[in-house]
């Protein structure tokens, strides 16, 4: 039981991705009658802006504020003042991701567009310390990387087809 919640804790942003979608998936089975594309798009993306975003940015906040020389250790780096820039970064990105679980196109683009920025050059900060320094540390190597290469890309497909279910639906 420890090595999985250590798991689900170190992994935090495949762990509530994760979440997100088992809501989304209860969502949409609890409306069966509005099961159109539109509703179903929303869903994934309401509950997606709300926990891969919000509660995963906000989590990350207080790991790099709160518990900062375990983050930078499970990183694979030391502990600096650093760690309180993006700790704080981090939870800007949070509140807006909870903010995002309203339909707000405008407040999504901006979610996505400036956390793809940012896990965009975390992805390089990663791949530059792993062929450079040989830093394969779990928070450096491990499913960060991934996500910090994939969250993106997913924000704007999901964002896209919102867009393009509301458009087909006016």
């Amino acid at each position: 039981m420890k090595a999985f919640l250590h798991f689900i804790l170190s992994n935090f942003t495949l762990t509530f991705f994760l979440i997100g979608i088992i809501f989304s998936v209860v969502t949409i089975y609890r409306y069966k009658g509005k099961r159109n594309k539109s509703f179903i798009v929303e869903s994934f993306l309401k509950y997606y802006c709300f926990w891969a975003h919000g509660v995963s940015w906000t989590y990350n906040a207080i790991m790099h504020t709160v518990f900062h020389t375990m983050a930078a250790s499970f990183i694979g780096w030391e502990d600096s003042p650093f760690q309180l820039e993006v700790g704080f970064a981090s939870l800007g990105f949070g509140l807006v991701g909870l903010l995002a679980f309203k339909k707000d196109f405008g407040l999504r683009l901006g979610l996505f567009i400036s956390t793809a920025a940012f896990l965009w050059g975390a992805a390089g900060g990663h791949l530059y310390e792993i062929f450079s320094k040989g830093n394969f540390a779990p928070g450096n190597a491990g499913i960060m990387l991934w996500t910090d290469l994939l969250m993106p890309i997913l924000s704007f497909y999901l964002l896209y087809l919102s867009y393009k279910a509301e458009k087909k639906m006016s």
